[in-house]
């Protein structure tokens, strides 16, 4: 019975090493370098679908953006 219960412990544990993963929240965020005549707008459009206006505010947000105002070669964070 001890047998039984360590063994199906230790397959647990093998199966639990190899399937883990490490968290999203681990990996180095995206950047992106502002080219000519783009805009937030066109940037979260590109980034994100449906409604850009929530990607606008992400990017605004992630970046410390007081405004919309952003320049050519500017390295944003991406959300």
């Amino acid at each position: 019975m001890f047998a039984r219960s360590l063994a199906l412990a230790l397959v647990f544990l093998v199966g639990w090493v190899i399937f883990a993963r490490p968290s999203s929240g681990s990996l180095r965020p995206a950047h992106y370098v502002v080219k000519p005549h783009d805009t937030l707008w066109t940037i979260a459009s590109r980034y994100y679908g449906g409604d850009p206006r929530e990607g606008v505010w992400k990017i605004q947000e992630r970046n410390h953006l007081s405004g919309a105002i952003i320049r050519v070669g500017e390295r944003l964070v991406m959300p």
